[in-house]
């Protein structure tokens, strides 16, 4: 058979999960927090002719030159989906608890088994004024063993969230600045190894490294921070992926040519 009919079907597979990692990249154009992935390809691996012209490399000699290897490759295969950690663009709100992390770090979450991580802080309280997402994930303060975050707005005339994370409130009762609680943050040495689980949330895996809680960025109140999609990069993509689809298609359909040729000698 036909090496250029696998490697066409080998084209067409790769070329269907990059429009599946494009399309999920423009359905969440508008998701906050969101991070795109990227889809790599890599060759799939290459024989060595054996014929009568040398099929491996070799040194050059007192009277030959050196040759090079004779390989053909037989496709190409996904070498990774990458998540892109880049900084997605500001949207102000003016909302106190609509929050963004401008550099580096995510909001620590728990559903009160795992602890998760997001950057999108669009943050409510709920009826026992805990901190909460929009799906009811309790946000957590500074540190390896955070808490849930905690305080009553009804007590205090006004409430401000600091660049560390730090709550103040100022008393109603004597108008007096109070320390309420402090927005934890975590880092990692390899963010885009977190694994999205869905819902604007990562989780740790064993290459994103554990969570630190040093040299995070700074918070900004009043922020949300958007999808980092950029729309003309991902139509581009789309585009390149619908012609390199059509190109293997092409290839396929050649191949499938040649072979019929071959199996009408017989009949000429």
């Amino acid at each position: 058979m036909l090496r250029s009919l696998y490697a066409g079907v080998s084209g067409l597979k790769n070329y269907q999960t990059q429009l599946d990692v494009i399309g999920n990249n423009i359905a969440n154009v508008g998701t906050t927090g969101f991070k795109k992935g990227r889809a790599n390809f890599s060759d799939l691996f290459n024989q060595t002719l054996t014929s009568s012209t040398p099929s491996q490399s070799t040194a050059n000699t007192s009277g030959v030159g050196g040759t090079n290897a004779s390989q053909i490759g037989l496709g190409s295969q996904i070498g990774s989906i990458d998540t892109i950690a880049s900084q997605g663009n500001a949207q102000t709100t003016g909302r106190t608890l609509d929050l963004m992390i401008q550099g580096e770090g995510y909001f620590q979450v728990t559903d009160g088994k795992n602890t998760y991580y997001t950057r999108a802080g669009n943050f409510y309280l709920d009826q026992n004024r805990d901190l909460v997402t929009s799906e009811g994930l309790k946000v957590l303060s500074n540190g390896q063993n955070g808490t849930p975050v905690n305080f009553n707005p009804n007590d205090y005339s006004s409430i401000t969230i600091s660049s560390d994370g730090t709550i103040s409130g100022i008393r109603k009762s004597d108008q007096q600045l109070e320390r309420l609680d402090q927005i934890g943050v975590a880092t990692f040495a390899n963010p885009e190894g977190l694994e999205k689980v869905g819902g604007s949330l990562f989780a740790r895996s064993a290459n994103s490294g554990a969570a630190e809680y040093t040299g995070q960025g700074d918070i900004k109140s009043g922020a949300l921070e958007m999808s980092n999609v950029d729309l003309t990069d991902e139509f581009t993509g789309l585009i390149t992926s619908q012609r390199g689809y059509q190109a293997n298609a092409r290839v396929i359909t050649t191949a499938d040519q040649i072979l019929q040729e071959l199996t009408n000698l017989k009949r000429n």
